[in-house]
């Protein structure tokens, strides 16, 4: 296949090198001179795209070099990379470009960039998202053993371009990747989270060195080594799936608590401030959804779920509990169904339901489904599992666009 990389820089070179070394003829663009035995360098962008089935865009998305964490940062305003070069040699591509050629964007933007600033650009060509997961210094290895590949389209549709381009990743791809393929926005959102996960996970695993290092008597790596042997709740997949605010009587008091370690030992910093802060914010998000659908429609509200999880008649630090904290203090007149706790409120009437637990997940011994959902009811799922063609269901985090 005749490819072609527009930007040959750290990433790109090593990635280009990669694709020629199995079997694809390649050509470079990039506005400083490049050595490559296997990439042959051309002097415009219109040479590049000349007869490419692919281009791949690999060029900088950068931020002021004071952003760049080697030096303090906090006290400068967040900002939004500049897609400045990505923006003029995609334009400039798309010129010389037609339907049956496509170019691939591997560079790292922000969610809504694609959409809102990128497509415009491209009226003559194909495109994918498709950005990389990879460290710089290992980028060969990365290449050939991703985690996994991903691949956004304007609709997250599998066929045609995004199952041709996962194809071609199979053919010299050791480890067998799993492909996940999305809207554009959605891999926008699984890329800068995949690295802000593992930023997150250094700053509190730090935290627990931080810890020892003030309160004394304490190794830290015996702290997490424990911690790296829960493959159930804190290294495996379990609180992955988004949706009603994190409760129980431990974490939510357990969290303040450490907000007051950290001001006690003068750590410097109050990780679990914003943790709280953003624990009462979704739920607020929450109830301002099922405000806003009871206020327009005349309904009632009722929490299908009391406890702070399915199965159990527990409802200390309940996130169902703070939703409706903040869903009567908007006026809206509240119900809870839920027999492990005693409440069996069946509305007469249609109403606005808030299923806080995973209809998808409860055991079936669980009678939270013997609640009576009328029909004409507006049903905001934060589990995204219901479907009644009788009532209005909101799948609560899925915005994607329909057809």
């Amino acid at each position: 296949m005749k490819i072609g990389v527009i930007g040959v820089g750290r990433l790109g070179q090593d990635c280009a090198e990669v694709m020629a070394e199995n079997g694809h003829e390649l050509s470079g663009y990039d506005i400083n001179p490049f050595k490559s035995d296997s990439i042959t360098q051309v002097e415009t962008i219109e040479e590049l795209v000349k007869d490419k089935e692919y281009v791949f865009v690999s060029v900088p998305t950068p931020h002021d070099p004071a952003y760049d964490g080697s030096t303090p940062a906090m006290h400068l305003e967040p900002k939004d990379f500049d897609y400045t070069i990505a923006k003029s040699v995609i334009a400039e591509a798309n010129t010389y470009m037609n339907d049956s050629q496509s170019i691939i964007l591997i560079s790292t933007v922000m969610p809504g960039t694609i959409r809102n600033q990128i497509m415009p650009l491209v009226t003559n060509t194909k495109f994918v998202y498709n950005p990389y997961l990879i460290a710089m210094g290992t980028i060969r290895w990365d290449m050939i053993n991703p985690e996994m590949i991903m691949i956004g389209t304007e609709d997250g549709s599998k066929t045609g371009l995004a199952s041709d381009l996962s194809f071609f990743y199979s053919s010299f791809m050791d480890n067998n990747p799993r492909t996940v393929i999305g809207t554009w926005e959605e891999i926008e959102t699984m890329k800068i989270f995949y690295n802000t996960f593992i930023s997150t996970k250094v700053v509190l695993t730090n935290m627990i060195m931080d810890v020892a290092l003030k309160v004394g008597n304490i190794n830290v790596d015996v702290v997490t080594d424990a911690l790296q042997g829960c493959n159930k709740r804190i290294t495996g997949p379990q609180y992955m799936t988004a949706g009603m605010p994190d409760g129980g009587s431990c974490h939510p008091r357990d969290n303040i608590a450490m907000r007051w370690l950290a001001q006690e030992y003068d750590l410097g910093y109050d990780l679990f401030n914003s943790v709280m802060l953003a624990r009462e914010v979704q739920a607020k998000n929450m109830a301002d959804a099922i405000i806003l659908h009871a206020k327009a429609h005349d309904m009632k509200c009722i929490i299908v779920g009391k406890a702070y999880k399915a199965d159990v008649g527990y409802e200390h630090g309940s996130g169902s509990i703070l939703v409706g904290h903040y869903v009567r203090e908007a006026g809206v007149e509240l119900h809870y169904y839920d027999t492990h706790t005693g409440d069996y409120y069946q509305s007469d009437v249609p109403a606005v339901y808030l299923l806080a637990h995973n209809f998808g997940k409860i055991s079936e011994e669980n009678t939270t489904n013997s609640v009576r959902i009328l029909d004409g009811s507006i049903v905001i799922d934060p589990w995204r599992q219901y479907e009644n063609e009788n009532c209005t269901v909101i799948h609560f985090g899925n915005t994607r666009i329909r057809p």
